[in-house]
């Protein structure tokens, strides 16, 4: 950034420097040619977005009659995978092909749910944006004004319909909220985005008459009647939307729509940084798919800015590319918490190509060096060549802001690794899953979060929205409440790392408290302590990859036709002995075994659950104890060795209200252990 610019944007105004100043600024687009020039990746890059834009010049551009409807609704009803756009049997209609049993869906776009056709015609919308940046780079970097004129045909045309597009939300109300061309102010930012960034790329190309008649007819309508009007506080969706604002605001030299975007006091870029990036670097929400998913609305207007003066990449934004390597498992995937899939950190490695351009931190380079340099980030952004690097070992780690706490032991993917959640609920995108776990080992996941689904279907809140399709506690089949759990202990004793959880009010009158301690590579120890106020269903879940083996005999059980439990397939119940072995093959080779320890008094229920994104069939077994408390030990032999458990008297302690737990643990390896649940020093070696 020149002296000039910087002091512009110290005193509060916006620099306006020649077009293009969004995407790419003039130094970035001779960067940009320079790299195509010298490096054979960027080349290859080139090439295939060279060929993409040649194709648009050929491709009639036709806008849809209508928005589009919902991406969540576009999914099987029966088996929740997405669905296929087949062929077209009509102007604007498709057949719609289930990929698991190729069922045949048809559009009816008088109910939402079914308007399939509409969810088609959000694709088509979306093409056609991403149209107009890619030819405008390619613009830009051959100067034919054939990509030009081809953008120009798009941006005009959608500025002829724009405003006749009727606003609609995902149930087809016209209601602020919804969009034009999408179902959602968020849909119109996600779309605006790259329109704003292709206009700017050829903007020097358009009449006056042309720019008056997109900005009066397409950007300002968009920005004033669809994004402006719907307000949110501190929300990944709202950082879609300043940055739609944002970028129209800097295309245009409206400094009163930057202001909007990055200065509002309410739902600002920097208000937002400011209190939706925790200590951790996660993103409040608690997801990591909306994690990546708020960076990717970030970095539009954060570079844009850059462009024009102004310093938007600050600690915040840095804290956010830093806290996936911190938080993935060893395979570099993110686990599948709350509203997420699994994320895989070598699939989303094109945006850390910005990342590394601008912070040139080392730990990123490891993730970039995982793979190809085929990004559009690579090749807008990414240094022409990277140094080499090699990755750091994980450690075990307690995360207080982000309320994870991981145990790690072993090397690379080689590892066993656990991160239990004890923290911020995370609002509308969290789970009822205080003190669930996942647990990965050898290059698999073996106790997973289930993830979820899309959120049109019923599935979602009759099972991936339930506590028991997580590892963790459900009170009289009912989910828990959505609170804040908090640590109680972290740390390494005698080379073991433990953890000790209170999962906080999750229900009235219940206290559950989990302490977790890996004893190596190969031996996870989870014990469990419940206590109510009153007599109980305590029903505590654990799911485990694989196959059933050697299932102990039981007789079968029909669930309640509750939220979770009615998901349940291939139900058997028995009465639990003092020691309950389980153990689950995965994969034809690995076999996981489980010893459960519980009263007496409770049962053993065992059935088959549900993963997201998947017609995989995850084993579940839930001990169910009614009464006042439970105690519950697992103990997981990740190779399939188990240990000898013996319970130890154990007078309750001062003023608890947990059922004591004391037990010692004989490993395979011949170590003994003695864990005192609950304690704040929970294990020693005996």
């Amino acid at each position: 950034m020149s002296y000039a610019l910087a002091a512009l944007a110290v005193c509060g105004v916006v620099a306006f420097p020649q077009h293009p100043r969004l995407l790419l600024s003039r130094e970035g687009v001779d960067n940009l040619i320079r790299r195509i020039s010298d490096c054979d990746w960027a080349r290859a890059c080139w090439e295939v977005r060279k060929k993409r834009a040649d194709g648009l010049l050929q491709k009639k551009f036709e806008p849809p009659p209508r928005g589009g409807n919902w991406y969540h609704w576009y999914a099987c009803p029966k088996h929740g995978d997405r669905l296929i756009t087949g062929k077209q049997i009509g102007p604007w209609e498709w057949e719609h092909v289930c990929p698991v049993d190729k069922e045949v869906f048809r559009g009816d776009p008088s109910d939402p749910a079914r308007d399939y056709d509409g969810c088609a015609i959000a694709s088509v919308h979306s093409d056609w944006s991403y149209a107009v940046r890619d030819l405008g780079v390619a613009y830009q970097v051959t100067g034919d004004r054939r990509y030009a004129n081809k953008a120009r045909e798009i941006l005009l045309g959608y500025a002829e319909v724009y405003e006749k597009y009727p606003l609609h939300t995902v149930r087809n109300e016209p209601k602020i909220g919804g969009g034009k061309v999408g179902a959602q102010s968020l849909d119109e930012s996600v779309w605006l985005i790259p329109i704003c960034q292709g206009a700017d790329l050829i903007w020097d190309t358009l009449s006056e008459d042309e720019r008056q008649t997109i900005t009066q007819k397409l950007l300002l309508p968009a920005v004033n009647q669809v994004i402006l009007p719907h307000k949110l506080g501190i929300h990944n969706i709202q950082c879609w939307k300043n940055s739609a604002v944002g970028l129209v605001g800097l295309l245009l030299g409206d400094e009163e729509l930057v202001k909007a975007a990055v200065d509002d006091p309410e739902r600002g870029y920097r208000v937002q940084m400011a209190k939706g990036v925790t200590a951790d670097g996660q993103w409040w929400e608690g997801t990591w798919g909306y994690h990546f998913y708020t960076m990717w609305a970030l970095w539009p207007l954060a570079e844009a800015a850059r462009n024009c003066g102004i310093d938007l990449y600050n600690p915040e934004l840095r804290r956010m590319f830093d806290a996936p390597l911190k938080f993935a498992m060893p395979n570099l995937r993110l686990p599948a918490f709350s509203d997420s899939r699994e994320c895989d950190l070598k699939a989303s490695r094109g945006i850390y190509e910005l990342g590394y351009a601008r912070y040139h931190d080392p730990a990123y380079l490891p993730l970039l060096h995982s793979g190809d340099r085929i990004s559009d980030y690579a090749f807008w952004f990414g240094e022409p060549q990277l140094p080499s690097a090699s990755r750091q070992p994980t450690k075990s780690a307690n995360f207080e802001a982000s309320g994870y706490a991981i145990l790690t032991r072993g090397d690379d993917e080689d590892a066993t690794w656990l991160c239990l959640k004890y923290g911020p609920y995370g609002g509308g995108h969290g789970h009822p899953d205080k003190l669930s776990f996942v647990l990965y080992s050898r290059g698999e996941v073996v106790a997973p979060d289930p993830g979820t689904a899309y959120y049109g279907l019923p599935i979602q809140a009759e099972w991936f929205r339930t506590s028991l399709a997580h590892n963790t506690l459900v009170i009289d089949e009912t989910s828990q409440n959505a609170v804040d759990g908090k640590m109680k202990a972290f740390g390494s004793k005698d080379d073991a790392d433990f953890v000790v959880a209170d999962a906080g009010s999750i229900y009235d009158g219940v206290k559950f408290v989990r302490t977790a301690v890996l004893l190596n590579k190969n031996l996870l120890v989870v014990a469990d302590q419940v206590s109510a106020d009153r007599p109980r269903i305590i029903d505590i879940a654990y799911h485990q990859r694989g196959e059933w083996v050697d299932l102990p005999p039981g007789r079968s059980w029909e669930p309640p036709d509750k939220p979770g439990y009615k998901c349940l397939e291939n139900v058997a119940v028995r009465e639990i002995e003092s020691q309950t072995v389980l153990a689950t093959r995965l994969g034809g080779a690995q076999t996981f075994r489980v010893c459960v320890d519980a009263p007496r008094s409770s049962q053993l229920i065992t059935a088959m659950g549900r993963i997201c994104d998947s017609q995989e069939r995850v084993p579940c077994a839930i001990v169910r104890t009614i009464g006042k408390e439970s105690t519950v030990i697992w103990a997981i032999a990740l190779d399939g060795k188990l240990p000898r458990i013996e319970r130890l008297s154990q007078e309750p302690l001062a003023k608890s209200e947990l059922p004591p737990l004391a037990f010692r643990v004989k490993a395979a390896d011949g170590s003994m252990w003695r864990i005192i649940a609950g304690s704040t020093n929970p294990v020693r070696r005996w």
